[in-house]
């Protein structure tokens, strides 16, 4: 080891806890362990450049042990990403740049939002899949114009995670050989060693899912960590895991090694004792040495010129092949490329159908004009209706096909689909039963934190499910789904606002959707269509402008107002029906819009939907009702559960009534 990456690396540790010191929190013990493995990978082994952080074919580095940032912003900042020394300074604190873990789309070089512990190993699979599915796409014979790998670092924690689990053993049977993890072996967590709950041997059980794996004996042996790379690039069959033994908080005497050093200030004391021990010999805090600045700036520079390289070899392709270079334009760019919302065709359908099946034959149609959509689901195309025709399904033995086979692994499914969709290129979607969101949730939270337009395809969405009883029947989820800030949940009432949700979906650039779908045939309205975009639109209307009484409601639960509209009009109410397919793009309409759909001076208001009341009440008021299910359901026919539960015509008059005191 060269003198200047010795202290390169100890830049990296002195950064990273000079950063929690400041801060009075935050977890300096893996950024000081780990520091030789990332240096080793961004300095030696990594194809990036800091000059341009959008190359699209650079590695990607996710820091999968998110509580770790401090590792990734001093590498940040000390290989030119533009992440200032006043931003390191500012750790945790209010609008910096570094926040306490990191953020995707908030800081420049983070290529994913990491912390919740495993979601990064998983998006790493994902960003896998996307780089091998682009490159048998795009390559031709001496173009290898994507070319890259997906670096994922990760610890103790995320091995114990069960999503590592599900998303390792499908990248095994994917075959994913540019996925290599870097698996910072401590053996430390925040309860102390991690042999009072995790004895398992690890490389055992990586060999198992089809990994290779390769072991580093001393976390601080550079030379062994590039070469255990090398030969990681190596391997062309099998994603590698790359277990490095390293001591947490290396380098500080009083904490190295226990778990005091994993989430906490090290302390000024033994701060100055670190320094001293690493031989860091210089007062000023936050300091980097000029051997180390100039070191980084000659890395930087190769990574200008491996870019250049890149280009010229672009520049090449583009002349021979410019129809590919247009297609790659169309898939790299958030813009349909056809007109759906005036295709006649798009918006057409015939006869009652259930949503899940109309929204099988929409992802059919899409599928026809949009070259990059790409999706699956946990196990469950046949009863999801995600399967795309013509399509192929994407295999170890075929990185060509569209039909991604998961199985029954929903929360790394969801997870995957996010690294998918921040790598670039694809739309992604991915489907199950919507009891199983329950699942998929820490990874549909994310998706929405870091604004990504996955599409969620929630099907079985009720009681409707009917014989499988309450396991399988939905009742808080759509509660649960609402209250996700910047997720959009959409759920339709028959056919042609299945469509619209979809095409909400394909137009929110900055959301994930969630399109909640019945098992159940639904009928074909005629006033149904386009309006279903504003989330919630009249679709009979009064004959007066201030309605008796406004009946709301989503889904398959439109019907029963719809049929209840006639009989409450032969009974002399005035009735207002409002399909709500969407909660969240109804409240970004204008307040006008709103007054007009549901206007304050109509005080009597009955939301009828088969799931929780929770949520509806902002819209029926205090005078308002609701026939909802605030109770888990039964094993009955889907026919007979409606009517026990009260989800009838009878009783939305009945409902209606009594809140007209009739």
């Amino acid at each position: 080891m060269k003198q200047v990456e010795k202290n390169s690396i100890n830049a990296i540790r002195i950064l990273s806890a000079e950063m929690v010191e400041k801060a009075k929190s935050g977890h300096p013990g893996m950024p000081m362990g780990a520091a030789p493995i990332a240096y080793t990978l961004w300095g030696r082994q990594m194809k990036h450049n800091s000059a341009n952080p959008n190359w699209v074919d650079r590695d990607r580095f996710i820091l999968s042990a998110g509580h770790a940032s401090p590792l990734t912003y001093s590498l940040l900042h000390l290989f030119e990403y533009g992440l200032s020394m006043d931003e390191i300074k500012r750790f945790r604190q209010w609008d910096s740049k570094t926040p306490g873990h990191p953020e995707y789309g908030h800081t420049v070089g983070v290529e994913t939002t990491t912390g919740p512990l495993g979601q990064g190993f998983a998006n790493g699979v994902g960003m896998a899949m996307a780089e091998a599915y682009l490159a048998a796409k795009f390559n031709r014979p001496g173009y290898d114009i994507v070319d890259h790998y997906t670096y994922v670092l990760a610890g103790d924690g995320c091995m114990m995670e069960g999503i590592t689990a599900e998303a390792a053993s499908l990248a095994g049977t994917l075959e994913l050989d540019k996925l290599i993890v870097l698996y910072d072996s401590n053996s430390i967590t925040i309860e102390g060693e991690t042999n009072i709950a995790f004895r398992e041997d690890v490389g055992k059980r990586f060999e198992a899912y089809g990994w290779q794996v390769l072991e580093v004996e001393d976390g601080n042996d550079i030379d062994a960590i590039s070469k255990a790379l090398e030969d990681a690039k190596a391997e062309k069959k099998r994603p590698s895991l790359l277990i490095i033994t390293t001591e947490i908080g290396y380098g500080s005497p009083a904490k190295q090694g226990k778990a005091s050093a994993h989430g906490e200030p090290l302390g000024a004391e033994n701060l100055k004792a670190a320094k001293e021990f690493l031989g860091w010999d210089y007062e000023e805090e936050f300091f980097v040495p000029e051997d180390v600045r100039e070191h980084m700036s000659s890395i930087t520079q190769k990574g200008i010129e491996a870019e250049r390289a890149w280009q010229e070899k672009w520049d090449a392709y583009a002349k021979e092949y410019p129809e590919l270079v247009k297609e790659w334009e169309v898939w790299h760019s958030d813009e349909l490329p056809v007109d759906l919302l005036n295709d006649e065709d798009f918006w057409k359908f015939e006869g009652a159908n259930a949503t899940r099946s109309s929204s099988g034959e929409v992802i059919n149609r899409l599928a026809k004009v949009l070259p990059n959509l790409i999706g699956g689901s946990a196990d469950l195309a046949p009863s999801t209706k995600t399967l795309m025709n013509d399509r192929g399904s994407f295999s170890a033995e075929d990185r060509t096909g569209s039909n991604l086979h998961f199985g029954i692994r929903e929360h790394a499914m969801a997870a995957i689909a996010n690294g998918m969709a921040v790598h670039g290129g694809l739309r992604p979607y991915v489907a199950t039963f919507f009891v199983f969101s329950d699942y998929m949730k820490p990874a549909m939270r994310l998706s929405a934190l870091m604004n990504l337009p996955v599409v969620y395809v929630l099907t079985h969405d009720s009681i409707g499910v009917g014989e499988d009883g309450p396991t399988h029947e939905p009742i808080e989820h759509l509660a649960a789904a609402r209250s996700i800030p910047n997720f959009t949940v959409f759920r339709p009432a028959d056919s042609k606002e299945t469509a619209a949700g979809w095409y909400a979906a394909l137009t929110r650039k900055d959301s994930p959707t969630g399109l909640v779908l019945s098992r159940q045939n639904l009928p074909l309205y005629d006033e149904t269509g386009k309006d279903a975009l504003k989330g919630g639109y009249i679709l009979l209307d009064s004959e007066k402008e201030n309605p008796d009484i406004i009946l709301m409601a989503s889904g398959s639960e439109v019907e029963l107002i719809y049929n209840a509209h006639s009989i409450l009009k032969e009974k002399g109410i005035d009735a207002r029906v409002v399909s709500m397919p969407s909660f969240e793009i109804f409240e970004e309409q204008s307040d006008e819009y709103k007054e007009k759909v549901l206007p304050k001076a109509v005080r009597a208001r009955l939301a009828v939907e088969a799931a929780s009341s929770f949520g509806w009440h902002k819209y029926v008021g205090l005078d308002g009702d609701t026939i909802t299910l605030d109770h888990f359901g039964a094993s009955a026919p889907g026919e007979i559960l409606f009517e026990k539960f009260g989800f009838t015509v009878d009783n939305v008059v009945e409902k209606a009534e009594n809140l007209l005191g009739k």
